[in-house]
């Protein structure tokens, strides 16, 4: 195979044949270098947006006020990237993943941009929804692509590849954001983006060619509707609960029952269409079906330590940006060292022993949050998050490998995508929840504390105190109530988590399949089933 690398497409041949609908040129080593440079440089845009913007948040809430909102920094920008998900898994499989995912990319680019400039919280809320429409593309497309390119054991061993983008961006990440935050100003951890995205954009545009078979095939924007209007209102109604400035009574009661109904009108639009956004059918399929469950439930533990753990080292541990960074950047190199072992265990284990280890690993890990105190040692801490991290890697690769081997190529973009749905659901709703937790929590612990007597509001000194400069004008004994009052909190937040993580591993046990790829793949694809070396790759 001189000159050319010819991956196959599983039950489709060489790269260059035609594939469910699309051709895909065979590939020089050349191009196939670019092409896989190029997807890296996309997915870390994503980590490198999740680590330094996840460092930089409590100290842009003490610069912009607005504690109670601080969920919404992220559930803002997982509600949008979530919902449009489905949407862009979709267009993928009509037009192409190219154009979605330079489109994709420019979007989150203008996103960053515009959260830069923002002067308030909820501008810079706004923004980042903005960039969530863009994320949506970025990851689902970059790892649909791989799945099209390379066979089964190179798919593997490129989303192994793929994790050490997550452990280079999780070393820079963390630490990068920490030293804009202190040196420029938060600002310019949305700034740095823009360079990091146009490398992407330009790459992807020099070396990926796909010549896609177009079919008439509608998009549901009605399903689409449904399904944005129902995740809106229920996080909407889970922010209000526990807050005293938020809904309630009737208005709070109305929101709840406004995203039952039109997730329930959605699922049912789905259910009964020719041609559905979201195939429903593909749930049924066992190792699908449970795939996305156990990524919804990690997703929820992911998403809710990586946004609270912060938190808690800049309140009750008193720390800086750069201790922020430091406590974080164990479980971002967790996650590629995770990844890189589950790419080549998966291919002697089978899925489900790397699977349960993985949902093992992030089961102790959040159950060593639950036990945070503010006399904690910050290694101990460290420890904790490295767990979660190392088991969202060992889990994660077959999770995705899974699903994209149980699919034809004209429903892996939409199964690709959908991997990326549940887990950022998952995040969307646990962030959701755990900051319903957190505002409650808070309430009646600083309801009539003694230290904050002759205070404005409980809520101005807690912004004060994730400011460094800002809480040197706090009392010593404000202080110690406040950082009391959010370790306590912060651990009922962790407690959410680590019950997510019990049921994710408790599904894993009971409800993954243990039989082959070959075996769950002839449920529903036609054609040869992925094989490596005259063995199917599945479980044992």
């Amino acid at each position: 195979m001189s000159g050319t690398i010819e991956p196959s497409i599983p039950g489709r041949g060489p790269v260059g044949t035609r594939a469910g609908g699309a051709t895909i040129p065979r590939l020089t080593r050349r191009q196939t270098v670019l092409l896989v440079a190029s997807l890296m440089a996309g997915i870390a845009l994503a980590a490198l947006d999740a680590l330094i913007v996840g460092t930089a948040m409590p100290t842009i809430v003490g610069s912009l006020g607005g504690l109670s909102l601080y969920a919404w920094l992220v559930a803002a920008y997982l509600l949008t990237s979530t919902t449009t998900v489905p949407l862009y898994g979709r267009l993928a499989d009509m037009f192409g993943r190219k154009p979605i995912f330079v489109a994709g990319i420019g979007v989150f680019i203008v996103g960053s941009a515009l959260c830069g400039f923002a002067t308030s919280m909820p501008q810079l809320i706004l923004f980042r929804a903005l960039q969530g429409l863009g994320a949506g593309a970025v990851m689902p497309m970059a790892m649909t692509i791989i799945g099209d390119v390379f066979a089964v054991e190179q798919r593997a061993r490129m989303q192994a590849l793929f994790g050490g983008v997550w452990g280079v961006s999780s070393i820079v990440g963390p630490l990068l954001g920490a030293l804009i935050v202190s040196a420029l100003s938060w600002h310019w951890v949305f700034f740095v983006n823009v360079p990091v995205g146009l490398v992407a954009m330009l790459l992807i545009l020099i070396v990926y060619h796909e010549r896609v078979e177009h079919h008439s095939r509608r998009i549901d924007y009605a399903s689409g509707a449904f399904l944005i209007v129902g995740a809106t209102s229920l996080l909407l109604a889970l922010q209000s609960t526990g807050r005293s400035d938020g809904l309630a009574g009737a208005p709070l009661v109305l929101l709840y029952v406004l995203s039952v109904v039109c997730i329930a009108l959605f699922a049912r639009r789905e259910s009964s269409s020719a041609d559905p956004m979201v195939p429903l059918a593909l749930l049924r399929r066992p190792i699908i079906g449970v795939s996305y469950l156990v990524g919804l439930l990690s997703g929820l533990t992911q998403f809710g330590i990586g946004t609270y753990v912060p938190l808690f080292v800049q309140g009750p541990l008193g720390g800086t940006a750069l201790m922020v960074g430091l406590v974080i950047a164990p479980m971002s190199i967790g996650w590629p060292i995770g990844g890189v072992v589950s790419g080549r265990a998966i291919l002697r284990l089978g899925y489900r022993r790397v699977l349960l280890a993985g949902m093992l690993a992030i089961f102790l890990g959040s159950v060593g949050l639950m036990a945070l105190h503010r006399a904690t040692p910050v290694p101990v801490l460290m420890g904790m998050v490295a767990l979660v991290g190392l088991g969202m890697g060992l889990s994660s690769t077959p999770l995705l490998v899974a699903v994209q081997n149980a699919v034809e190529w004209n429903q892996r973009g939409v199964a690709t995508a959908l991997n990326q749905f549940f887990r950022t659901i998952g995040g969307t709703l646990g962030v959701a929840v755990m900051g319903s937790v957190l505002n409650a929590g808070l309430g009646a612990r600083l309801a009539g504390s003694p230290a904050l007597a002759g205070q404005s509001s409980a809520q101005v000194v807690l912004n004060q105190l994730l400011d460094p400069i800002g809480r040197l004008g706090l009392g010593a004994d404000v202080q110690e109530a406040l950082r009391a009052a959010l370790a306590e909190t912060l651990r009922a937040d962790f407690m959410v988590a680590a019950a997510a993580a019990a049921l994710g591993l408790l599904a894993a046990i009971i409800f993954f399949p243990a039989g082959s790829v070959a075996e769950h793949a002839s449920e529903g694809v036609s054609g040869t089933a992925p094989s490596v070396g005259g063995r199917s790759v599945g479980d044992r």
